[in-house]
This record gives structure tokens, sequence and C-alpha cells, in this order.
């Protein structure tokens, strides 16, 4: 049995018995945030979406979705291409393909650890 000792403030100790590593640790850090979640959920749904459109979807203000997609963007799970529509800026987001892989293994995780409840 091989055991990985969490940080030491969150008690988390990793086993790996004859079940295996916990489903937990395959959730994406990064998507623990509930409108980053969001936006992911909401990306992986579409090709692309612009700005404006999701920021209504999720009900959020700009700053806060522009913040979390800049989260994103760092994690390399969302891409924003800027363009003009005329003379006004419009910004376009889409998933990676990196973060589509790693939203479809965050959701196997959940339904790992929720199972049939």
């Amino acid at each position: 049995m091989t055991a990985r000792v969490g940080n030491a403030e969150d008690g988390i100790v990793q086993g790996k018995g004859s079940q295996g590593e916990h489903p937990r640790f395959a959730l994406e850090p990064t998507l623990s945030h509930p409108v980053r979640f969001s936006i992911v959920a909401a990306l992986a749904a579409v090709e692309s979406l612009p700005f404006g459109d999701l920021r209504d979807e999720l009900a959020v203000s700009d700053s806060v979705l522009s913040k979390q997609i800049s989260e994103l963007e760092t994690g390399g799970l969302v891409r924003a291409a800027k363009s003009f529509v005329g003379k006004r800026p419009r910004t376009t987001l889409s998933l990676t393909t990196d973060g589509l892989r790693r939203w479809k293994r965050h959701l196997e995780a959940m339904r790992a650890i929720v199972g049939d409840a």
C-alpha cells in the first residue's frame, strides 16, 4: 500500500490499495470555483460563445466573468479570441482541446464519487 500525505493542514492521505485511488484525486482543481465550473460547462456545450452571451447566461458581472476567464486561460482550459465588429471589440470564448478533455475527466470523477446516490 502506497500513501501520499496531502497538505498538512487538510489531513488528506492518498492511499493506493486494492481499490485504487479515490476518484476525488481526478477532480480538476481549477474547476472548484462555481463560476469557473459554470463557464466550462457552458462552453462544453457549444463551439464558442461571445463574452456578453456567456455573462448573461451565467448572470455575473463583466468583472467577475473576466477574472474567472483569466484564471481558466492561465490554466489552459479556455481560449479567448479578441476581434472587432465594426469599431466595437468582441471577445469570443471556447474550450481548448485540453480543456474539454479535463472537463470530461472532472465530470467522470464527480460521477464516480456520487455513484448511485
